[in-house]
């Protein structure tokens, strides 16, 4: 049998064994599980946009043609 891989929750920093006996894991508990997709919800966490060289992201490419 494999050793319990050590870890620490993301949320509060207690230790979280990764163990598929931790219903919550990488969490420590359904509490700090609930606070992390609170957060991604509410878009605390965001990946950032690389804007184009002009500026808009949203704007299509214009040099990719096919008109």
């Amino acid at each position: 049998m494999k050793a319990a891989r050590p870890g620490f929750c993301p949320t509060c920093g207690k230790p979280a064994p990764y163990v598929p006996d931790n219903a919550w894991r990488p969490f420590c508990s359904e509490r700090c599980k609930s606070i992390d997709l609170g957060a991604w919800a509410s878009e605390v966490y965001r990946i950032p946009a690389k804007e184009d060289e002009d500026g808009d992201p949203s704007e299509p490419d214009k040099e990719g043609g096919g008109e």
